[in-house]
């Protein structure tokens, strides 16, 4: 291209002017490490060579072994060439196999030449005849090393290429013959008395040296670079044979030659370097095989190139200067060396058309690519722009109008560094150098991403491809600031809540991860807040989900307003947010404390106000806070989870409130594990056994209906009530939550099945089951599981009593009130569990079809201690009595107590006085025994005919008539939470 300035060589400048050496220079090409074996058999090599030469000089002592060394010396070292060769040329497997076997034939041509040179000389001690069996051999020893030369020249790929080699052979050829016959074939060919047999050898000789040398002189430009090393051995080992052939046709050379004389040290060494050539490429670690962290040498010769194109003409005038050597001198000028002139004249001409055309097409070809090339560059959307070393900008591609607002004009001459940003200029400088000290073979392009200045003074994102050029550097650079705005936007929406803007859960934890790693990282003010919103599901519940979206998002405004610069707020979802407060340095650790406490308190307080919402509604929240300051060697993972045990225990404790967090709140969270962990087992290996507790009529003692109850079998053979493990419901986990409800569906269905075969037996006792009233409404469960159960057990109408659980006000009345008649209109029967204990069960009382209150042990416990007690429950009876339904009193462990309940129009009980929780076995009997009798006076009265009650125990002891004196005689007293294993 006209427009495309050419760079400078090195060394080069980075484009802030800083001067960065050149890929060549900076780095200096390490040598091949040649290997001990290498060296050794180059020295072993010299030094045979050296001794041969050194015996050729001095003579060898005798003629008899100078013969002797000089015919069959050289036949061995040929004949060690051939199978050098030959057996190189089977067993690697490379694509100069056949030049190897072609050289081994010529060298065992050459061998066997020198044997029968010996025989004659040697053994026979006769004159070697011309012509000889030795004449043939050494004549076929040019052709296989001609062929085999060929095949290690780099092949043309055009026809012209093929043309132009066999012009340049001819013309080397051709000339070396014109000289050769005007110095001495001429003179060869005219011996007076010569047959035409010695005559042909004559020539033949120097012949086929001429070929040989031609074809070396021609390889030498035109040779394969693989296995460079090998190749050029053999070449030279060629070379110096032919050297000594052409010493050896000069007839005054051949007139006073005789066997063992220092020419034959000159055969002796090509032999030697033809048998060492093919081994020199593994010495040096393999033919072919690029060396890891070696640069390519680089692929233009300047010299080689000059002197390969400058061949053919210094073979014609070669050719020139022997004619007019000739002329000059007063010789005839043979018809030889004439008709040899004209067809190398005629060669060159020739040649000089073909490489016209060739240039002409060259021409054409590079003017097509240029305009081609320049059409992309001008039309491409990408700005491409050519830095000289120095960092002058050379060349730049009209789409800089397009891309930077600036044109091309304007932008060259101009210094690149001074058109990238300032906070960016160290990095890409950083990058140049790293890439141009790099080698070009393993990095041949780099990336650079910086900002650009437009011409409009803004600062676009720009992304470059960069390339060498002559020491320079080529930028392909495109506009990518809407790809990192983009890229922004995507990293800002993965870090930040959608809702209310603020970090997520993971740049928190990164956040929280950088604080602890940084200069105070064993600073204990830092402390990590967990903020829960109670009452937030009511909002979402009562008001809508569009108003409790807008409460999280004011929430998150007050929150991130509250908290200093240098603190991180998150919200990790739902109603749950957290805060990062970093330490201020201070030592002591009370001030600290109270700091954060001051701050959480600050916090719960600000998030606890007020919020108007969609409407102007107004409505309220409280903050539950969780704090966790950092210790020494804390990980991120375990400073969050401390806040948010902490939190937990803030809700636990009753809600709106701060709580900061202790060691012991971690090891709660490991006993309510393994109490999860335990059930989980005990459900699994069928570790639960159900118990029945009966349920007596307390005016006549009969026994009305047994309260289902499951215990847990401990390995100490002990029932024990899962009060502990039904306790781990209220932290309200789901995996918890989902064991209690696991053990009260298999509480409900062995409840029923049990009751189907006392139903069976006879024995038609309504049985008791607690079922929390949320569990009736949970869409989870299939709508007809409890009509399917009692379909399943045959039970009768009014068999199954569900005791209802629970006073959640988040409750749907309407729905359960649903859920209830439909199960009464089945013959279940409804009973409300709990009356008086929770602010609910008059809401619930007053709505839903319930045939059973039962009041809570509660209120049972000071009856006959308690006037003020007494009173409430009286109330709470009374109201049970004037609504028609039964009720049943929990808890009922004295006689004191059974007598005042009764007193007050309880119509049931359940409790010690009567029975604890019985097996089957036992409740059965119980159910055979006939009724308790309750005493109708008080222990110790006098009245009482001088026998003592003793209430409390598992089972009563009946006296042998029912309703006798000591009928509720019973065991010693017992927890109500054990029960001894019955008997087998």
């Amino acid at each position: 291209m006209d427009d495309l300035p050419d760079a400078a060589q090195p060394p080069t400048t980075t484009p802030d002017g800083g001067a960065v050496s050149a890929p060549g220079a900076a780095l200096p090409r390490r040598p091949v490490p040649a290997g001990g074996s290498g060296m050794l058999s180059q020295f072993v090599l010299a030094l045979v060579c050296g001794g041969y030469a050194t015996g050729a000089a001095l003579g060898w002592g005798s003629p008899e072994l100078a013969n002797t060394m000089g015919d069959f010396g050289l036949g061995g070292a040929a004949g060690l060439a051939a199978v050098s060769c030959f057996w190189y040329g089977r067993t690697r497997s490379t694509r100069f196999r056949p030049a190897w076997l072609l050289f081994a034939a010529s060298s065992a041509m050459a061998g066997f030449g020198n044997f029968f040179w010996g025989w004659y000389e040697v053994v026979l001690a006769e004159r070697v005849p011309s012509p000889s069996p030795a004449d043939f051999c050494f004549l076929l020893f040019a052709p296989p090393a001609i062929i085999g030369l060929l095949v290690l020249a780099r092949r043309p790929v055009t026809r012209a290429g093929w043309v132009c080699l066999a012009l340049d052979s001819w013309l080397i050829g051709g000339s070396l013959l014109t000289l050769s016959w005007s110095l001495a074939l001429a003179h060869t060919a005219h011996f007076a008395g010569e047959s035409v047999a010695h005559a042909a050898l004559s020539l033949a000789y120097p012949l086929l040296d001429i070929v040989l040398v031609s074809m070396v002189l021609a390889l030498h430009f035109k040779r394969s670079s693989a296995n460079r090393s090998a190749i050029n051995t053999a070449i030279a080992a060629l070379a110096l044979t032919v050297l000594c052939d052409a010493l050896f046709t000069s007839p005054l050379l051949r007139a006073n030659y005789r066997s063992g004389q220092i020419l034959d040290a000159g055969w002796f060494a090509g032999y030697m370097l033809m048998a060492y050539a093919p081994w020199v490429a593994r010495e040096e670690g393999g033919e072919g095989a690029p060396r890891r962290g070696r640069t390519a040498a680089p692929s233009g010769r300047p010299i080689a190139g000059s002197l390969a194109a400058l061949t053919p003409y210094l073979a014609a005038a070669v050719c020139t200067l022997g004619i007019l050597y000739n002329v000059l001198d007063g010789h005839h000028v043979d018809r030889v060396v004439l008709f040899t002139g004209c067809t190398v004249v005629l060669a060159l001409v020739v040649r000089q058309g073909i490489m016209l055309l060739d240039n002409i097409s060259l021409t054409q070809e590079l003017a097509q690519k240029e305009n081609h090339f320049r059409s992309l560059v001008q039309g491409s959307s990408d700005v491409i722009m050519i830095a000289a070393p120095t960092g002058i900008l050379r060349y730049v591609s009209p789409a800089a109008a397009g891309v930077y607002g600036r044109d091309a004009e304007e932008l060259v001459g101009s210094e690149l560094a001074s058109l990238i940003h300032p906070e960016d200029l160290g990095r890409v400088v950083h990058e140049v150098r790293r890439f141009l000290a790099a080698p070009p073979a393993e990095e041949p392009t780099t990336r650079i991403e910086c900002r650009f200045r437009s011409g409009s003074g803004e600062w676009l994102n720009v992304e470059s491809t960069v390339n060498r050029h002559h020491g320079g550097l080529i930028f392909n650079s495109r506009d990518v600031t809407e790809r990192v705005r983009l890229q922004a936007q995507l990293q800002h929406t993965a870090e930040h809540d959608p809702l209310t803007d603020l970090p997520n859960r993971a740049l928190f934890t990164k956040r929280v991860q950088q604080a602890l790693a940084g200069r105070r990282v064993t600073d204990a003010g830092t402390a990590v807040l967990f903020i829960d919103l109670d009452g937030f599901k009511a909002v979402n519940d009562t008001v809508g989900h569009q108003a409790g979206d807008e409460l999280l998002v004011q929430a998150a405004r007050r929150l991130q307003d509250s908290v200093r610069a240098g603190d991180s707020t998150a919200r990790f979802g739902g109603d749950e947010f957290a805060a990062l407060i970093i330490g201020d340095g201070s030592r002591d650790a009370a001030a600290r404390e109270y700091r954060i406490l001051e701050i959480a308190e600050r916090l719960r307080v600000t998030l606890s106000q007020p919020y108007l919402v969609e409407g102007g509604t107004e409505v309220r929240v409280d903050a539950s806070i969780g704090v966790a300051f950092a210790e020494a060697d804390i990980s991120p993972g375990e400073l969050m989870r401390n806040a948010d045990l902490a939190m937990y225990r803030a809700k636990q404790a009753g809600k709106g409130r701060v709580e900061l967090y202790a060691p012991q709140m971690q090891h709660d969270v490991v006993r309510r594990t393994e109490a999860v962990s335990r059930l989980r087992s005990a459900l699994h290996d069928g570790q639960f056994a159900l118990l029945h507790q009966p349920v007596v009529e307390l005016a006549t003692g009969r026994v009305t209906a047994v309260s289902a109850q499951a215990r847990w079998r401990s390995a100490q053979g002990i029932l024990f009530t899962p009060d502990e493990f039904l306790r781990v419901a209220e932290m309200e986990r789901c995996d918890e939550s989902a064991r209690t409800a696991e053990l009260g569906r298999w509480t409900l269905e062995k409840a029923a099945e049990q009751a189907g075969e006392r139903r069976r037996a006879g024995h038609l006792v309504p049985v008791h089951v607690r079922i929390p009233a949320a569990r009736l409404l949970d869409r989870s469960q299939a709508p007809k599981n409890i009509e399917e159960l009692v379909l399943r057990h045959s039970l009768a109408a009014g068999t199954l009593v569900l005791e209802l659980s629970g006073s959640d006000p988040r409750l749907c009345l309407d729905e359960l009130e649903r859920r209830l008649a439909a199960l009464r209109r089945f013959g279940v029967r409804i009973a409300l569990d709990g009356l008086g204990s929770g602010y609910a069960a008059m809401s619930a009382l007053r709505r839903l079809p319930v045939d059973v209150l039962k009041l809570d042990r509660t209120l049972v416990d000071g009856v006959t201690e308690s006037a003020r007690l007494h009173k409430i429950t009286a109330g709470l009876l009374r109201i049970a009595g004037d609504l028609g339904m039964e009720s049943v009193a929990d808890g009922v462990d004295t006689p004191e107590q059974a007598h005042a309940l009764m007193a007050m129009g309880c119509t049931h009980g359940q409790g010690m006085v009567f029975a604890g929780a019985l097996d089957e076995h036992r409740l059965r009997h119980t159910l055979d025994s006939g009724p308790y009798v309750l005493p109708n006076t008080l222990p110790g009265d006098p009245t009482d005919g001088g026998q003592q009650v003793l209430v409390g125990g598992a089972l009563p002891v009946r006296s042998g008539v029912v309703g006798g004196a000591g009928a509720l005689a019973h065991a010693p007293l017992r927890s109500n939470n054990e029960t001894p294993v019955p008997p087998t």
